[in-house]
């Protein structure tokens, strides 16, 4: 009866790790392809609206971040915890999906913000569950995607006629701003 319940405990041990070691795979696998989906969505609106400042601004964002993203991974021999490489240090794929997450919220506005960076901390958190990175090189992959998005990006202003320009009044220096939506 013992040998009986130590085979079925096993076996269900077995399975359980296999059904885990499968969903890995499922969310490692998701992750490959989510990463993108914050970036295209802003490349999609802003050829949309027509915005081509936007859509420059976005590859600017996606080209920094990629360049100082391959150059750490090269320069910081770090290995991954399931010990598939030794390019663990940072994230590409949270850089991917932080970039275009934080180009949306900051061009387009929160309404797009919070979904991309859920989406974007999915991906984060699928990297970490999957064994590929840990916290610190998933973090070091969003302050990188972020980052970049943040430096280059501004604002879209076209749909609330926003005017901001320099201006004398009463012979001082001042700052003119009009908003019209």
């Amino acid at each position: 009866m013992n040998r009986m319940r130590i085979l079925i405990g096993a076996i269900a041990l077995t399975l359980s790790t296999c059904a885990v070691a499968q969903t890995r795979h499922r969310v490692d696998q998701s992750t490959d392809y989510l990463m993108f989906v914050p970036g295209l969505t802003g490349m999609a609106i802003s050829l949309y609206e027509r915005d081509y400042q936007g859509l420059k601004q976005l590859a600017l964002s996606g080209a920094t971040s990629a360049a100082v993203n391959y150059l750490l991974e090269v320069s910081i021999k770090k290995d991954r915890p399931d010990h598939s490489g030794s390019h663990a240090f940072p994230s590409t794929h949270v850089a991917a999906s932080f970039t275009g997450a934080a180009f949306l919220q900051r061009r387009y506005g929160w309404k797009w913000g919070i979904p991309a960076y859920l989406l974007s901390s999915y991906v984060g958190w699928g990297r970490i569950y999957a064994k590929k990175h840990d916290i610190w090189d998933v973090l070091a992959g969003a302050a990188i995607g972020a980052g970049a998005s943040l430096v280059y990006t501004r604002p879209f202003a076209k749909k609330a006629n926003l005017v901001l320009a320099p201006a004398v009044i009463n012979d001082h220096p001042a700052l003119y701003l009009s908003a019209r939506f």
